[in-house]
């Protein structure tokens, strides 16, 4: 659960601040690059704890719809990411200090806060449809 937090957490600082809410007077490209190397440790993380209680019940697992809907968000959050940066942040020279991003910055870091919540919800349904 530790590890989910920090995932949650250091995206949740950067996705305020793409949306402009948060850190305004600071650099999308700093709190980014200070953040997200957490994000992806803690994720790291988070995949080697999962994939252990994965194994114990896979077929369990697999058959769960609140599973299910939790791959189905995972991948989505990927897609997110890859979108935005390898499209949106290519530009970020132009909008890095800026108090409110550009529109697609600030739909990546909406969509990322709504998928990245799901994921959670999803994760703690699990355990209540077995």
């Amino acid at each position: 659960m530790l590890s989910a937090t920090f995932v949650l957490g250091t995206l949740l600082m950067v996705d305020l601040r793409l949306l402009g809410v948060a850190a305004r007077q600071q650099a999308v490209t700093r709190i980014s690059g200070e953040l997200i190397p957490w994000s992806w440790g803690a994720f790291a993380v988070a995949v080697v704890t999962g994939s252990g209680m994965f194994i114990t019940r896979a077929g369990t697992y697999m058959e769960n719809p609140a599973f299910q809907i939790k791959l189905v968000l995972l991948a989505l959050a990927g897609i997110n990411m890859a979108a935005f940066h390898f499209g949106t942040f290519h530009r970020v020279a132009q909008w890095d200090m800026a108090a409110t991003p550009t529109v697609a910055a600030r739909f990546a870091g909406a969509a990322s806060l709504l998928i990245w919540a799901g994921v959670m919800l999803a994760g703690r349904w699990v355990g209540h449809l077995q």
